[in-house]
């Protein structure tokens, strides 16, 4: 069994000041067990003022993390916040670690970096949460969840891409113990009696526009052609402007065998200069795709609907949810951009500690028919993960 508890300070400038409000946090809100980790998210202004540095180095346990445009917890939601949700036990165990600059084969990084971690373990974890950097043309997220599907079969795996409230995100950085890090991969292994669960808030079918193609031509996370027609053309054709960002695509598959009605949703990034489609994700050929419209009301209808439902669930110690960072960007653009925020804050039970930030890209398992789960990287969602 685990104990959660989700802590949080503004003060930016004062690294003592800070430490000291979160030491009080934890004084008053949990008593620590045997074994505690923490996840960790901040503006990146908190690591330009050594305020983050500072309570990693004097926290009794090991973190890790992200930087972010936004964040909520029980108590608060804003920008400028560093908020930390603590995890503690006395019969589940934490490792953690983090990979050396990726590139080339994932796997490799992650298996060197699992190996350091894992030692002493005799059994694989039951639950593996990661963190990864922003980098559009170094890889796409499926990468990382055939790495870890390879190096752990069986094994859920969780969590999301690094951001931060800047235009492309030049400032994103993952965190482990205070260090930050542009092209690394920090992490942190569940041993023990851990049965996570997980939900999906994505957008609904029925935005679905009246475009759609199938894809005829692809490699991996981009698509060469939809309809036999360069990608580039065919949406221009379509009216979809280049300047528009992050067109959300759906992604229909007859192979698909997952129950739980979640949509595989993909963003159109850029185009390459062959004017093919770069994707978050990969997407198979033959696949149909779709146009989605993206309306605000759907973002925090979607979102109401998975926190209920896990209001009603039993033995719920604690909860993380990482937002896709375009459906911010969607309620910004109506003037709403702590919205989806606020209402995770008002809707979740007062006794469930949460922690909620925005992601570049979701890592989070989907349930398939026979009731097992199969790991899926996200775009446009909000990966839930229930302890």
């Amino acid at each position: 069994m685990v104990k959660c508890a989700s802590i949080y300070t503004y003060e930016i400038d004062r690294p003592e000041v800070a430490l000291d409000e979160i030491n009080k946090y934890i004084s008053r809100k949990i008593t620590l067990q045997k074994n505690t980790v923490g996840l960790i998210m901040c503006h990146p202004e908190f690591i330009a003022t050594g305020v983050l540095k500072h309570i990693c180095e004097n926290l009794p346990f090991d973190v890790a993390g992200i930087t972010t445009a936004s964040q909520a917890v029980n108590d608060e939601a804003g920008e400028l916040i560093l908020t930390i949700f603590i995890i503690t036990s006395d019969d589940v165990r934490f490792k953690t670690g983090i990979s050396g600059n990726l590139g080339g084969d994932i796997y490799d990084h992650a298996k060197t970096a699992y190996e350091n971690a894992s030692q002493g373990e005799t059994e694989p974890p039951g639950l593996v949460v990661f963190f990864t950097p922003f980098h559009v043309d170094l890889h796409s997220g499926d990468e990382y969840v055939r790495a870890w599907g390879k190096l752990l079969p069986s094994v859920p795996v969780y969590g999301t891409v690094a951001t931060d409230d800047t235009a492309s995100f030049e400032e994103n950085r993952v965190i482990y113990n205070g260090d930050c890090s542009e092209n690394s991969m920090p992490f942190v292994l569940f041993f023990g009696e851990i049965n996570p669960r997980f939900l999906i808030a994505t957008l609904p079918e029925d935005t679905v526009l009246s475009l759609r193609g199938k894809i005829t031509k692809t490699k991996g996370n981009v698509i060469y052609e939809i309809n036999d027609i360069n990608t580039h053309k065919f949406f221009s054709d379509a009216g979809i402007p280049d300047k528009m960002a992050t067109v959300p695509l759906m992604i229909s598959s007859s192979g698909e065998d997952i129950d739980d009605g979640v949509s595989v949703i993909r963003e159109l990034f850029a185009y390459t200069d062959d004017d093919a489609g770069i994707l978050g994700g990969d997407v198979e050929e033959g696949s149909t795709i779709s146009v989605l419209s993206f309306k605000p009301e759907s973002i925090k209808s979607t979102l109401q609907n998975r926190i209920e439902k896990l209001n009603s669930l039993s033995d719920v110690n604690g909860a993380v949810i990482f937002s896709c960072v375009s459906r911010r960007k969607a309620l910004l653009a109506v003037i709403e951009d702590l919205a989806e925020l606020e209402l995770a804050k008002d809707t979740f039970s007062n006794d469930i500690p949460f922690m909620m930030g925005y992601s570049g890209g979701e890592f989070c398992p989907v349930t398939k028919k026979d009731g097992t789960t199969k790991n899926r990287f996200h775009n446009y969602s909000a990966g839930i993960l229930i302890l």
